[in-house]
């Protein structure tokens, strides 16, 4: 996916095209994220969509529900959200920021190579 260190950099427009690919790819996590957390609390907690979604939103940016949990399976469903939640938010930031972190190491490298 990346170039390797005998490569060349990658010119600038195509640069901007793979930061646009890991940027959709990174927001779809985020929004499948979003809609699993208030199809959840929608079917578990039996909350309108509305708070639903502003429940999964919440716990999604790490800040927490809103709404009181009254059933078991809304407890057990907010725990694994709450721990997924977590790991898809750490993947998320990786997916979009890999190719600015992979184009700093790079231009680090062709420079330390030109030293040598």
């Amino acid at each position: 996916m990346f170039e390797n260190r005998q490569q060349a950099l990658l010119p600038r427009h195509k640069f901007y095209r793979r930061l646009a690919r890991s940027t959709a790819l990174g927001l779809t996590l985020v929004l499948v994220s979003l809609f699993a957390g208030a199809l959840g609390y929608w079917y578990f907690e039996d909350l309108p969509w509305l708070d639903a979604y502003l429940n999964a939103a919440m716990l999604l940016s790490g800040e927490g529900p809103l709404a009181p949990l009254k059933s078991a399976g809304g407890k057990v469903f907010a725990g694994i959200y709450a721990i997924y939640c977590g790991i898809a938010l750490i993947t998320s930031t990786a997916v979009i920021f890999s190719p600015v972190v992979h184009r700093v190491f790079h231009k680090f490298h062709l420079a330390d190579d030109n030293f040598s």
